[in-house]
């Protein structure tokens, strides 16, 4: 699951965590890892690109916030934001882009690609996904590829700081792994085809240290788990898109390889809607 780099390896087990368990691991664990995951990422995300996945689904063809045409003067949030690559994008088309994560040394990427310093196209903030640090009706758009939800032990109330600030009629869009993956083994090879857990087993994948410390989690919601957080947040779900792996994309991203992205979905990404109440 995770790409742990600290010197001593950390031990992977199954087991229950809290929302501040796990607060305080993706901190730690983003803060130490920003460099190498951005190292050996980065030139598949680009510095202004937005892609949701490692499928390379890009929001330039898909369109999922709406055409980039009508992007133009709306105030989006990104959260996960990483090194703010899709908040970069989003202000290219003239939005007005709010880039958040939990990591401050992500957040310090971000202004490395901006050459250093805030460039004023892009406002980044540091905060927790679950308590957002706005007003309500804020953002007409908001958006998060792989950002927070696989990591919280509480989605809901996630969707629902995502619900309060933006504007009545506004649109959420996240991507999160494909919850089929979580029966399957985080293997890119052949041995990464055969079901070796149960798909309704929640159980949060933990990595520890020898003090019994989560250094690393993710969370795990079946499919109609998600589909029922999104409602109970007060959205409506407008689509469910699972990209299929492209033939121009040959790379490995972790469990991500074009051999199981040709046979099983890799990403699911909720397209949510904002009615007015």
């Amino acid at each position: 699951m995770s790409q742990y780099v600290e010197d001593s390896e950390p031990e992977a087990t199954r087991r229950d965590t809290s929302d501040a368990e796990s607060s305080r691991a993706s901190r730690g664990w983003w803060d130490r890892n920003a460099d190498e995951y951005q190292r050996e990422h980065g030139a598949f995300l680009g510095d202004d690109r937005f892609v949701w996945g490692p499928e390379g689904l890009d929001e330039a063809d898909a369109a999922l916030l709406g055409p980039a045409a009508e992007l133009k003067g709306r105030r989006v949030l990104e959260i996960g934001a990483g090194a703010a690559q899709c908040s970069r994008w989003l202000a290219a088309q003239g939005a007005h882009p709010v880039a958040l994560d939990l990591s401050h040394r992500q957040l310090q990427h971000a202004l490395r690609i901006a050459g250093g310093t805030a460039d004023g196209t892009v406002d980044l903030v540091e905060a927790d996904a679950g308590a957002l640090p706005f007003r309500d009706d804020s953002f007409d758009l908001a958006c998060s590829a792989y950002g927070a939800l696989p990591f919280v032990a509480e989605p809901v109330q996630v969707l629902r700081e995502v619900r309060r600030v933006l504007r009545p009629g506004g649109r959420f869009v996240f991507s999160v792994t494909h919850p089929i993956r979580w029966a399957f083994p985080d293997e890119p090879g052949p041995e990464g085809l055969s079901v070796a857990a149960s798909y309704f087993d929640r159980t949060p994948y933990v990595e520890q240290d020898e003090n019994g410390r989560a250094v690393y989690v993710e969370h795990h919601r079946t499919l109609g788990d998600r589909v029922r957080d999104v409602v109970a947040a007060g959205f409506r779900l407008v689509d469910l898109v699972e990209p299929e792996w492209p033939e121009w994309n040959t790379q490995e991203w972790g469990g991500w390889s074009p051999l199981r992205g040709h046979l099983i979905p890799g990403t699911a990404i909720f397209v949510c809607a904002a009615d007015g109440a």
